[in-house]
């Protein structure tokens, strides 16, 4: 036992850094805020595929933005529900925005890539923001985004997530506190310098990360890596953008949405399950041996010391309180920046056992070659 407390306070003082150094260096598109010289025209693209409950707030939220140079274009990906009515509607009341029908998908591409370099090879702009239909916008949003790309030729922001049901409070913020503290958002930007010269961009492509939420891409940079070409057989295809992005020399930055991007994700659990089952080993990059590896760790840092906690002896005990009373800091602090319950994060251990149970089932779908569906696809 005390050997896994060893192993659960190493790993915790690894979280503890990046976390720490996260706050200071993820930066936040609300603070984009300088008045431009000019007004790039902005390219706003959005796929939507059945997306009848969420496409008019985010239709709406984009054509009121308070920037001006700018058109919006939706493509119905061959929607069979009423998205294609609301998106009629909507064109008619609004010149800014341009409806287009989505093509058959050849064989060798996935559906959403597909939609997006449709959208890509139909946009005009200098700036192409790609968003998904579950996103709504403050009215400033798209001034930052602007803003922002002068200093890059990509950039990538994390919305702060809307969650209303029990299931979405007690998933979806495990999915942040990952991102805060396993992943130093500064290596997305810049190749960590602590590696030897010759491996440092490698190095770099392994710490490329994205949220195609939103995402945005001069066109330059966006002609260079080919487009949504270079993922089109890709599930995480926003991981993969940054990984093309970055082996391209090309500059990206990660930003979080707070007071200017928001989403809804998912709104029930078998949303969630199978949003989250058609993207999760893949985003291990389908390596078996880290996945396994992860999922021991989390079961050894978050699990094991609840139990150590109750039945361990007096010095376990103490070393594990102290354990889950950091874990519980660092949920608070993100709980606190994204606005959301704090009280959900004591159930941190069933968060962890429920993506337990949700890397058996992927690993159980690899290896029996059943595909997860989306949107009415098998992907």
């Amino acid at each position: 036992m005390d050997i896994l407390l060893i192993v659960a306070v190493s790993y915790l003082l690894y979280t503890i850094v990046v976390f720490v150094r996260n706050l200071f260096e993820f930066r936040s598109l609300n603070e984009c805020n300088k008045p431009l010289e000019d007004e790039p025209f902005v390219s706003i693209c959005i796929p939507a595929r059945n997306e009848e409950n969420v496409i008019e707030r985010c239709v709406r939220s984009v054509l009121s933005q308070n920037y001006t140079n700018f058109e919006v274009i939706v493509l119905d990906d061959n929607s069979t529900d009423s998205t294609p009515e609301i998106l009629n509607t909507l064109s008619t009341q609004n010149t800014a925005l341009r409806v287009i029908s989505g093509q058959p998908k050849p064989d060798d591409w996935l559906g959403k890539p597909w939609a997006c370099q449709q959208l890509g090879n139909a946009s005009r702009g200098e700036i192409i923001l790609f968003i998904d239909a579950d996103v709504w916008l403050e009215p400033s949003a798209v001034f930052k985004a602007a803003q922002a790309m002068k200093r890059s030729d990509v950039i990538t922001v994390w919305p702060k997530q809307e969650i209303k049901t029990f299931w979405e409070k007690l998933i979806i913020p495990m999915i942040y506190y990952g991102l805060y503290s396993l992943l130093p958002a500064k290596y997305v930007e810049e190749n960590p310098k602590w590696v030897p010269k010759p491996f440092r961009k490698q190095a770099g492509v392994q710490f490329a990360a994205a949220c195609g939420q939103f995402i945005g891409f001069n066109r330059q940079a966006y002609k260079k890596i080919g487009g949504h070409s270079s993922v089109k057989q890709q599930i995480v295809e926003d991981v993969e953008l940054a990984k093309v992005v970055k082996r391209n020399d090309l500059r990206i930055t990660m930003f979080d949405g707070i007071d200017t991007v928001n989403c809804r994700m998912y709104t029930s659990h078998h949303e969630i399950f199978e949003g989250l089952r058609k993207n999760f080993f893949v985003g291990f990059g389908r390596n078996i041996v880290l996945f396994l590896f992860m999922a021991i760790m989390q079961f050894i840092v978050y699990i094991a010391p609840v139990y150590m906690l109750v039945f361990g002896e007096p010095h376990q005990q103490l070393t594990a309180a102290a354990l889950l009373g950091l874990i519980l800091l660092q949920r608070w602090v993100l709980d606190l920046k994204f606005g959301w319950n704090p009280l959900m994060s004591i159930l941190q251990p069933l968060t962890i056992l429920w993506f337990e149970v949700l890397g058996i089932r992927c690993l159980w779908d690899h290896y029996t070659g059943k595909k997860a569906t989306w949107k009415g696809r098998e992907v």
